[in-house]
């Protein structure tokens, strides 16, 4: 009797521990995915601006040195 009863608690244990492992795996993927998201939205606009501010940096550049080569 006592056999039994411990038998299906360590398998209504074992049900809820698969359910349990199941659940913190999907948590773990999602924190992942949104980790891995952050960091893409972060570093390739920083990529981007590596490029960007160099070609405005030009552009600002023959501006001003066409502004002085008509002397204003």
């Amino acid at each position: 009797m006592m056999d039994e009863d411990l038998k299906k608690r360590i398998d209504a244990q074992d049900q809820m521990i698969g359910k349990i492992y199941i659940s913190v795996e999907k948590t773990r993927k999602y924190f992942l995915w949104t980790m891995i998201g952050t960091i893409a939205m972060f570093v390739l606009p920083l990529f981007g601006l590596m490029f960007a501010i160099p070609k405005f940096i030009s552009i600002i550049n023959q501006s001003y040195s066409s502004i002085n080569s008509l002397g204003l």
